[in-house]
């Protein structure tokens, strides 16, 4: 479990706020309620509050709002069943999942990419909802990646970049994160870079992601696909992932915090665009994948649901 640190806190809002999440607390007589989210985001970091969104039709309505508090359960990729159990009916939900109370006393799920237990802030109505703000008393963040949804289905991140792209001139790079730090390495020309490679034809984007953060020497887990973009110049595509790292030292090039300073030495003016907006992105917590070219193009929100 990780100390209320906001560089910490950040690094965990900005890994988890666009995967498929299970709120969950519990009732007057102390039994546990839950159910998939369909929205969830960061509010602030001093104090840290993050929000959800419940339906006033909900069967939890009246426990969740006069509830101390509840837990929000970021599931990791393989975790689709427990999605789709806490999005229905079902008469005993907490069957289908291992979990525990956690420090503040909602329950907590094993083996989701991440959770938040907090206290209840404050209740605001909203048209047919009501918006939950939680106060963060606890949370943990694991290495497993986050479970997505998109389009009206699920999507692992980590495993879908195979599916989207195939090209003999494909290069993937990848945003490593580390408590609000990126991992930049030597360009070789006197600026930095992100850390990239060479699709082989053999391994596919998945494989070359894999290679790459082996030859870091980090403990790394993908989180999603961040940009997309044709190098019309240098006639090759480009996909650029996201990654969390855990502790360690990277077996070449240094992490470098977050902020104006990580723009001054890169070299690549596309890179140095897309890593623009990371940073302005990481600041609020809210992300979208950029389609286009190495000139022009467009980001599109993502999205969860349950």
């Amino acid at each position: 479990m990780n100390t209320l640190d906001p560089r910490a806190l950040r690094s965990a809002f900005g890994a988890f706020m666009t995967g498929v999440t299970v709120v969950t607390a519990k009732d007057k007589s102390g039994s546990p309620l839950g159910f998939t989210a369909n929205s969830f985001t960061s509010v602030s970091l001093e104090p840290p509050l993050v929000l959800v969104c419940l339906a006033n039709s909900s069967s939890n309505f009246e426990a969740m709002v006069e509830g101390k508090g509840f837990a929000v359960n970021v599931l990791s990729e393989g975790q689709t069943d427990i999605s789709n159990t806490f999005a229905r009916q079902v008469e005993d939900r907490f069957a289908a999942v291992e979990w525990q109370e956690g420090p503040y006393g909602s329950p907590v799920f094993d083996g989701v990419s991440a959770w938040f237990d907090c206290s209840m802030h404050k209740v605001v109505e909203a048209g047919d909802h009501v918006i939950l703000i939680g106060q963060v008393e606890a949370f943990d963040v694991a290495e497993h990646a986050g479970l997505g949804y998109a389009r009206g289905a699920y999507f692992s991140p980590s495993a879908g970049t195979d599916a989207l792209f195939s090209s003999p001139n494909l290069i993937v790079s990848a945003l490593i994160e580390r408590e609000g730090e990126l991992l930049m390495l030597d360009d070789g020309h006197g600026g930095t870079a992100l850390p990239e490679v060479t699709v082989r034809p053999e391994e596919g984007a998945t494989g070359a992601l894999k290679r790459l953060i082996d030859a870091t020497g980090l403990t790394a887990e993908p989180s999603f696909v961040y940009s997309v973009f044709e190098d019309v110049e240098r006639k090759r595509q480009h996909i650029s992932v996201l990654c969390h790292a855990t502790e360690g030292k990277p077996a070449s090039g240094a992490f470098v915090p977050v902020g104006a300073a990580v723009l001054d030495d890169v070299s690549d003016p596309s890179i140095l665009s897309m890593l623009e907006r990371y940073i302005a992105e990481s600041q609020i917590g809210t992300y979208g994948i950029y389609y286009g070219n190495q000139k022009s193009g467009a980001v599109k929100p993502l999205h969860s649901g349950s």
